[in-house]
């Protein structure tokens, strides 16, 4: 039975996923520099090891109301076309496995954020997990870092 590796994550109550492979890794907030005109869910930039990389607010992005930093509070560094970006969520929740069968198609309402920021909805049990597509997610940013 085929399956994905997932890291999970949480936005207020909601929880969301995204493939292991795109994953870089996960860090505390370090200092972010803002960026001018740059997209209103684009926090700004960090230096993660000499390399400048800019991090969306997840939050933003998904119109979501803004949250206090939290020591749960992470930045998950994601690996997109080549590029590496920075994901702010509200905490890192788990690693783990699902079945492909335990995955269906977005809702057409979904959740009341873009249907085409989600890949699909994963059945663990009771819980509902939001599979996110990160082509859709990220690729505001990388056309709008390339025809800057």
């Amino acid at each position: 039975m085929a399956e994905e590796q997932l890291v999970t994550f949480s936005l207020g109550t909601e929880e969301f996923g995204v493939d292991i492979m795109r994953v870089q890794e996960i860090i505390r907030i370090p200092p972010i520099t803002r960026v001018p005109k740059a997209q209103a869910y684009v926090e700004g930039v960090i230096n993660l090891r000499g390399n400048v990389i800019p991090v969306v607010n997840l939050r933003k992005r998904f119109g979501m109301g803004l949250q206090e930093e939290t020591d749960l509070s992470r930045i998950v560094v994601l690996q997109f076309n080549g590029k590496v970006f920075g994901v702010r969520v509200d905490g890192v929740t788990e690693v783990l496995r699902l079945d492909n069968d335990s995955i269906e198609p977005p809702p057409p309402v979904a959740l009341g954020m873009d249907s085409h920021f989600i890949r699909g909805v994963g059945k663990i049990g009771e819980r509902l997990l939001i599979l996110l597509n990160l082509d859709q997610l990220m690729g505001g940013v990388v056309q709008n870092e390339q025809t800057a």
